[in-house]
Protein backbone atom coordinates (compact mmCIF):
# COMPACT_ATOMS: atom_id res chain seq x y z
CA UNK A 1 0.00 0.00 0.00
CA UNK A 2 1.45 3.43 -0.96
CA UNK A 3 1.98 5.62 2.19
CA UNK A 4 -0.16 8.38 3.53
CA UNK A 5 1.26 11.85 3.74
CA UNK A 6 -0.34 14.09 6.24
CA UNK A 7 0.59 18.08 6.47
CA UNK A 8 0.20 19.13 9.49
CA UNK A 9 0.77 23.37 9.55
CA UNK A 10 0.15 26.31 11.66
CA UNK A 11 1.95 29.35 13.30
CA UNK A 12 5.31 29.49 14.98
CA UNK A 13 4.19 27.48 18.52
CA UNK A 14 0.42 27.39 17.48
CA UNK A 15 0.75 23.76 18.62
CA UNK A 16 1.26 22.00 14.92
CA UNK A 17 4.16 19.73 16.77
CA UNK A 18 2.43 19.07 19.57
CA UNK A 19 -0.84 17.53 17.43
CA UNK A 20 2.22 16.19 15.22
CA UNK A 21 3.66 14.36 17.82
CA UNK A 22 0.67 13.23 19.56
CA UNK A 23 -0.48 11.78 16.65
CA UNK A 24 2.57 9.58 16.11
CA UNK A 25 2.34 8.00 19.78
CA UNK A 26 -1.33 7.27 19.15
CA UNK A 27 -0.12 5.57 15.62
CA UNK A 28 3.52 4.15 16.66
CA UNK A 29 6.80 3.90 15.63
CA UNK A 30 6.03 1.29 13.17
CA UNK A 31 2.95 3.14 11.41
CA UNK A 32 4.05 6.26 11.35
CA UNK A 33 7.40 8.72 10.41
CA UNK A 34 7.57 12.75 10.86
CA UNK A 35 9.23 14.76 8.39
CA UNK A 36 10.24 18.27 10.13
CA UNK A 37 10.28 21.23 7.69
CA UNK A 38 12.44 22.95 10.22
CA UNK A 39 15.43 20.00 9.31
CA UNK A 40 15.34 21.79 5.55
CA UNK A 41 16.37 25.28 6.37
CA UNK A 42 19.41 26.86 4.16
CA UNK A 43 21.81 27.39 6.07
CA UNK A 44 22.55 30.67 7.11
CA UNK A 45 25.59 32.60 4.44
CA UNK A 46 25.98 28.71 2.42
CA UNK A 47 22.01 29.14 0.75
CA UNK A 48 21.35 29.71 -2.97
CA UNK A 49 21.16 33.38 -3.60
CA UNK A 50 18.30 35.27 -2.49
CA UNK A 51 17.66 32.14 -0.53
CA UNK A 52 18.48 31.30 3.45
CA UNK A 53 18.35 33.77 6.59
CA UNK A 54 18.39 35.84 8.27
CA UNK A 55 14.73 35.64 7.60
CA UNK A 56 13.69 31.78 8.54
CA UNK A 57 9.80 32.50 8.18
CA UNK A 58 9.98 33.82 5.12
CA UNK A 59 9.32 30.83 2.07
CA UNK A 60 12.88 30.85 0.56
CA UNK A 61 14.83 30.46 3.52
CA UNK A 62 13.45 26.61 3.39
CA UNK A 63 15.36 23.91 0.71
CA UNK A 64 11.89 22.96 -0.77
CA UNK A 65 13.14 20.96 -3.51
CA UNK A 66 14.96 18.71 -1.14
CA UNK A 67 11.72 18.58 1.22
CA UNK A 68 9.53 17.83 -1.53
CA UNK A 69 12.20 15.10 -3.44
CA UNK A 70 12.66 12.97 -0.15
CA UNK A 71 9.12 13.19 0.78
CA UNK A 72 8.16 11.58 -2.88
CA UNK A 73 10.92 8.94 -2.42
CA UNK A 74 9.19 8.33 0.88
CA UNK A 75 5.93 7.96 -0.73
CA UNK A 76 7.64 5.47 -3.12
CA UNK A 77 8.74 3.52 -0.61
CA UNK A 78 12.57 4.38 -0.64
CA UNK A 79 14.53 5.18 2.57
CA UNK A 80 16.16 8.78 2.63
CA UNK A 81 19.06 9.88 4.50
CA UNK A 82 17.11 13.44 5.52
CA UNK A 83 19.21 16.20 6.96
CA UNK A 84 18.89 17.57 10.56
CA UNK A 85 19.57 21.43 11.59
CA UNK A 86 21.25 23.28 14.50
CA UNK A 87 19.38 25.84 15.30
CA UNK A 88 21.75 27.65 17.38
CA UNK A 89 24.55 27.66 14.83
CA UNK A 90 21.71 28.42 12.05
CA UNK A 91 23.28 25.34 9.93
CA UNK A 92 22.68 21.99 8.85
CA UNK A 93 24.22 19.44 10.92
CA UNK A 94 27.44 17.26 9.06
CA UNK A 95 24.84 13.96 10.02
CA UNK A 96 21.78 13.16 8.49
CA UNK A 97 19.01 10.87 9.37
CA UNK A 98 18.15 7.68 7.70
CA UNK A 99 14.78 7.42 7.77
CA UNK A 100 12.35 4.70 6.39
CA UNK A 101 9.06 4.69 4.78
CA UNK A 102 6.24 4.47 7.12
CA UNK A 103 2.57 3.66 5.81
CA UNK A 104 1.82 6.94 7.23
CA UNK A 105 4.41 9.88 6.87
CA UNK A 106 3.37 13.54 9.09
CA UNK A 107 5.04 16.81 7.94
CA UNK A 108 5.55 19.00 10.02
CA UNK A 109 6.13 23.43 9.42
CA UNK A 110 4.75 26.41 9.11
CA UNK A 111 5.10 26.80 5.39
CA UNK A 112 4.31 22.99 4.41
CA UNK A 113 0.96 24.62 2.86
CA UNK A 114 2.11 27.93 0.89
CA UNK A 115 3.95 25.91 -1.23
CA UNK A 116 1.99 23.93 -3.85
CA UNK A 117 3.99 21.53 -5.29
CA UNK A 118 4.44 20.33 -1.57
CA UNK A 119 0.61 20.62 -1.28
CA UNK A 120 0.10 18.49 -4.16
CA UNK A 121 2.52 15.54 -2.49
CA UNK A 122 0.18 15.67 0.52
CA UNK A 123 -3.03 13.16 0.74
CA UNK A 124 -4.72 15.20 4.08
CA UNK A 125 -3.58 18.98 5.45
CA UNK A 126 -4.10 20.31 8.48
CA UNK A 127 -3.63 24.04 10.39
CA UNK A 128 -3.44 24.32 13.61
CA UNK A 129 -4.85 27.80 14.84
CA UNK A 130 -3.93 30.10 17.54
CA UNK A 131 -3.95 33.72 18.79
CA UNK A 132 -0.32 35.88 18.35
CA UNK A 133 -0.09 36.44 22.11
CA UNK A 134 0.03 32.90 23.07
CA UNK A 135 2.15 31.77 20.03
CA UNK A 136 4.31 34.61 21.60
CA UNK A 137 4.41 33.43 24.71
CA UNK A 138 5.12 30.13 23.98
CA UNK A 139 8.07 31.02 21.42
CA UNK A 140 9.69 32.96 24.09
CA UNK A 141 9.74 30.43 26.66
CA UNK A 142 11.17 27.66 24.11
CA UNK A 143 13.91 29.89 22.63
CA UNK A 144 15.24 30.96 25.29
CA UNK A 145 15.24 27.24 26.83
CA UNK A 146 15.90 25.29 23.75
CA UNK A 147 17.67 27.96 21.51
CA UNK A 148 19.72 29.63 23.66
CA UNK A 149 18.19 33.01 22.55
CA UNK A 150 17.45 36.08 25.16
CA UNK A 151 14.16 37.78 25.56
CA UNK A 152 14.96 40.73 23.85
CA UNK A 153 15.69 38.86 20.46
CA UNK A 154 12.85 37.17 20.70
CA UNK A 155 10.62 40.01 20.83
CA UNK A 156 12.85 41.77 18.51
CA UNK A 157 12.21 38.98 16.06
CA UNK A 158 8.55 37.89 16.58
CA UNK A 159 8.02 41.33 15.75
CA UNK A 160 10.12 41.81 12.55
CA UNK A 161 9.84 38.31 10.88
CA UNK A 162 7.50 35.67 12.94
CA UNK A 163 4.62 38.22 13.26
CA UNK A 164 4.85 39.49 9.72
CA UNK A 165 5.56 36.44 7.86
CA UNK A 166 2.70 34.86 9.51
CA UNK A 167 0.18 37.80 8.64
CA UNK A 168 1.20 36.98 4.80
CA UNK A 169 2.57 33.50 3.99
CA UNK A 170 1.06 31.35 7.04
CA UNK A 171 -1.90 32.55 8.03
CA UNK A 172 -3.39 33.22 4.28
CA UNK A 173 -2.01 29.36 4.02
CA UNK A 174 -4.95 27.84 5.99
CA UNK A 175 -7.43 28.09 3.14
CA UNK A 176 -5.49 25.15 1.72
CA UNK A 177 -6.30 23.05 4.67
CA UNK A 178 -8.35 19.97 4.89
CA UNK A 179 -9.19 20.83 7.90
CA UNK A 180 -8.68 23.25 10.84
CA UNK A 181 -8.18 22.87 14.41
CA UNK A 182 -7.82 25.54 17.12
CA UNK A 183 -5.42 24.54 19.71
CA UNK A 184 -7.24 26.60 22.45
CA UNK A 185 -10.34 25.41 21.98
CA UNK A 186 -11.52 23.21 25.59
CA UNK A 187 -9.57 19.61 25.76
CA UNK A 188 -12.90 17.51 25.13
CA UNK A 189 -13.80 19.38 21.72
CA UNK A 190 -9.56 18.85 20.75
CA UNK A 191 -9.97 15.13 21.99
CA UNK A 192 -13.42 14.80 19.74
CA UNK A 193 -11.52 16.73 16.68
CA UNK A 194 -8.17 14.89 17.40
CA UNK A 195 -10.15 11.34 16.89
CA UNK A 196 -11.89 12.39 14.04
CA UNK A 197 -8.21 13.19 12.46
CA UNK A 198 -6.69 9.91 13.43
CA UNK A 199 -9.61 8.32 12.06
CA UNK A 200 -9.20 10.30 8.31
CA UNK A 201 -5.96 9.25 8.89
Amino acid sequence: MKPKTVGISGGSCSGKSTLTHRIFEKLGPGQCVILPQDDYFFGLGDAPKGKGGPNFDHPDAVDFDQLCTQLARLKSGEAIDRPLYDFPTHMPKVETRRTEPRPIILIDGILILQHRPLRELLDLSIFVECDSDTRFARRLERDVRERGRTAQSVHEQFANQVGPMHDLHVEPSKYHADIVINSQQCESAFDDLFQTIVDLI
